[in-house]
């Protein structure tokens, strides 16, 4: 009797179990066909690193672990006294650059007005050896008349001397107005040239000039790079830094986590994607906060699986080909319905199960 009793006790167990794990199958089957689900994803959040543009030693550090921050807040300084002697260098390179120019300027300045000096001393040139020309000719004819004069004895041998010392007097004269006249178009040549060598250290003076401002500029900007502040708002993440430590321009420090932002890379079997696209709902399953669903959508398909994007890809062309499935990252965006204050709490990393609704 107590045989009987315990085989049906049996029979109801299994055949509840049967029950049960058969209505579980068919249940997980109906779901499969019109779901894609998968565990292998985490919570994606931007990353903003802290590197400093400048070197130096850190003065002070304002923020400590997990600290959140302002966009513009001041994370740390860098001693900056020799950025200020270099702006001063800068200032003083710009001064003496505008002094160059200046005086450049006033260089072609005289040398312009030697050009209009010798130009109006060749045209007084030009007419009075005109004159001169006219007063040589004249003294020629009279000493011409006074030499037949002499010859036939109707004049004194003084007044003939007379007509050719003044012949003698407009020839000395008109060499002496056009010896002159070269040396007045000699130095307008000079003056001339002097000009363009001065326009050219002007030239030159002036983009002097612009490298001093421009240089004066980096100085400045090299100053405001001391101050590192914040980009964005968010959290800091572990302060691995302290007074008196140098830094170099382009050293990665710490991270400034985004809370306002989060998304979710989910990376699904090849398989899975015959029926996926993009702006498929999908539910999100945190670890940490198992009785919250977070509502996404289906954003983007990665261009390439996870295995192309590793440092040391798989080469399937070396003779030893195992097929093995392969995982394609997949950009799940968090929904605006959900709470804020939720989606700040996800930190990047966390493991979470994505579950998309197949259209």
């Amino acid at each position: 009797m107590e045989k009987t009793q315990t085989n049906k006790k049996f029979i109801l167990i299994f055949a509840t179990l049967l029950i049960v794990g058969g209505s579980y199958g068919i249940y997980k089957y109906m779901h499969s066909l019109s779901h894609e689900s998968t565990d292998d994803a985490q919570i994606e959040k931007n990353m903003n690193p802290i590197i400093p543009r400048v070197a130096g030693y850190v003065t002070k550090v304002y923020v400590k672990d997990n600290d959140f921050v302002k966009k513009g807040d001041t994370l740390f300084t860098i001693d900056n006294r020799d950025y200020l002697v270099k702006i001063e260098e800068a200032k003083a390179a710009l001064i003496s650059a505008e002094g160059s120019y200046e005086a450049s300027k006033a260089d072609i300045g005289t040398a312009q007005a030697n050009v209009a000096v010798s130009n109006s001393n060749i045209q007084s040139a030009g007419g009075t050896i005109e004159t001169a020309k006219i007063r040589l000719n004249r003294a020629s004819n009279d000493f011409d008349r006074y030499a037949n004069l002499y010859k036939n004895h109707s004049i004194t041998k003084q007044q003939f001397e007379q007509a050719e010392a003044a012949k003698l007097e407009a020839q000395s004269q008109l060499r002496i107005l056009q010896e002159q006249q070269k040396a007045s178009a000699f130095q307008k040549n000079v003056a001339a040239a002097r000009t363009n060598v001065s326009s050219k250290q002007a030239d030159v003076a002036a983009a002097n000039i612009k490298r001093a401002q421009a240089v004066l500029e980096a100085a400045k900007l090299n100053l405001d790079y001391t101050v590192v502040t914040a980009a964005i708002d968010g959290q800091v993440s572990k302060i691995s830094i302290q007074p008196g430590q140098f830094l170099q321009p382009g050293q990665s420090l710490f991270y400034i986590i985004n809370n306002q932002e989060a998304w979710v890379t989910a990376n699904f079997k090849e398989t899975q994607l015959n029926k996926m696209i993009v702006g498929q709902k999908v539910i999100i399953k945190v670890d940490a906060y198992p009785d919250t669903d977070f509502k996404g959508t289906v954003a983007s398909f990665s261009p390439a699986t996870g295995a192309r994007f590793s440092i040391l890809p798989p080469d399937n062309a070396t003779g030893n080909f195992v097929k093995t499935i392969q995982r394609l990252p997949v950009k799940i965006s968090i929904d605006a319905e959900n709470d804020a204050e939720k989606i700040k709490l996800l930190r990047p990393g966390m493991n979470v199960d994505v579950d998309v609704l197949l259209n």
